[in-house]
């Protein structure tokens, strides 16, 4: 199925040397607005078809792709999701923009794909929402959910650093919306440390009547659930509880596909994006191949 990538930073380059390895996904269009932009010169490195015209392209070429992922900023998605939907487009959103379905694929990933635009929260979001729901799941009241992500500071590109309000609201919005509880935060660092870190998140919560024992199995499930999207996930801190206060810490290293495996943030949400992708273009191919068989 084609698809066309929106925005050539590190995001959308990331994601585009993943989707060249997909079995599913062809990119027939990788747009940006700069042509000497690091994103869009590496594509052309990669003999993929390139343009500088932003969502323009699209109009003029309706017919190029059937997924459209957005790796712009939240401030430009809200302006693409009028255009796209009016183009028929399932459009995956990698930006805080608080549009559309949310989506963490090992919680809702089935009900995301009959929705036309869908959202992956935050690289954060990606990476904490599986064991808070895991949290939630395991018959604790949680009362208060706090998560800190650090992440180096060379892997934050400038729409990353534009959006940082965004990033901390839609990420506390998420939170609330697949845990229950009532009050969160989140706070994202960018550490400039050299060598540079990899990417790890820490999950405070304040909960009460929680099965310690039942929660704990949970959350080597979903590690594993995890795992098989985004195979540098790892829960580096299995849950530990003092006061009623459940401290769990994961870190996400990269495949290394256009920064270092440090950069874990490009490939926590880019593999979820990836993951969606890849399972409605499966069902939309297999309904048509249903239909020629009928």
């Amino acid at each position: 199925m084609k698809v066309a990538i929106l925005g050539s930073g590190n995001i959308g380059t990331d994601l585009l040397i993943k989707i060249l390895r997909s079995s599913y996904l062809e990119c027939s269009a990788f747009i940006g607005r700069n042509l000497l932009s690091k994103g869009i010169q590496k594509a052309r490195t990669l003999d993929v078809n390139t343009s500088t015209l932003g969502i323009q392209y699209i109009q003029e070429n309706p017919n190029c792709c059937e997924i459209v992922f957005d790796a712009t900023s939240a401030a430009a998605h809200k302006l693409h999701a009028p255009v796209l939907k009016e183009l028929n487009k399932f459009t995956i959103d990698l930006t805080p923009a608080k549009n559309g379905k949310m989506c963490i694929p090992v919680i809702n990933i089935d009900e995301s794909l009959h929705c036309q635009n869908v959202n992956m929260v935050t690289c954060g979001g990606q990476a904490t929402l599986p064991i808070i729901y895991a949290l939630a799941n395991s018959g604790a009241k949680i009362q208060y959910i706090e998560v800190v992500s650090s992440i180096a500071s060379s892997s934050a590109g400038p729409a990353t650093r534009d959006n940082l309000d965004e990033y901390i609201h839609t990420t506390e919005y998420a939170i609330r919306l697949f845990s229950g509880a009532p009050e969160a935060k989140a706070i994202l660092n960018l550490n400039p440390a050299q060598p540079c870190i990899n990417m790890q998140t820490t999950i405070f919560s304040k909960v009460t009547k929680l099965n310690m024992e039942s929660f704990c199995k949970a959350v080597t499930k979903v590690e594993l659930a995890v795992q098989r999207y985004v195979p540098g996930y790892k829960v580096l801190l299995n849950p530990l509880i003092e006061n009623n206060r459940i401290i769990v810490i994961v870190q996400v290293k990269g495949q290394g596909d256009y920064l270092p495996a440090y950069a874990g943030n490009l490939d926590i949400i880019n593999c979820a994006a990836l993951a969606i992708a890849e399972k409605y273009a499966i069902s939309k191919l297999n309904m048509e191949s249903l239909c020629v068989r009928s």
